[in-house]
């Protein structure tokens, strides 16, 4: 017997089935400019976003989102610093430690860093962050 299957018909499908396929967690706007025009996918997205399936880390910057299993609310499914190296990797940003992360792994501090300054290789422009956690970029 054989089995046909189904090919998604509306964008809302394929972009769902897109995300499926991709490896990673954060995904540019652009992943899908192939799939409808830029309002097209906007839309799409921000259902998702509604939906609780993604989250909007940044302008045309989504990550995979789950529902948090202390109270509900919808966050991302990895920590901020990693997301966010991930997110600045998709922009072709190269990212490293901070001068406070050196400093701490030298053993010439005993301060922690905080996980909310990320060394880049130059200047970012983004505004990059959800739930009012904003990224700072520190040039190293």
């Amino acid at each position: 017997m054989k089995r046909t299957v189904r090919k998604p018909s509306t964008l809302l499908q394929k972009v769902e089935a897109r995300l499926s396929r991709m490896k990673g967690d954060v995904f540019l706007r652009a992943d899908f400019s192939d799939l409808g025009s830029y309002g097209q996918v906007g839309v799409v997205l921000g259902k998702l976003v509604r939906a609780g399936k993604l989250m909007k880390i940044g302008q045309g910057l989504y990550t995979r989102a789950k529902p948090s299993i202390f109270d509900g609310t919808i966050i991302p499914v990895k920590g901020i610093t990693a997301l966010m190296s991930e997110a600045l990797e998709r922009l072709g940003i190269k990212t490293g430690p901070t001068s406070f992360d050196r400093a701490h792994m030298e053993g010439r501090s005993t301060q922690v860093p905080s996980g909310q300054l990320i060394g880049v290789d130059r200047r970012v422009r983004r505004k990059l962050g959800y739930n009012g956690a904003i990224m700072r970029f520190e040039r190293v």
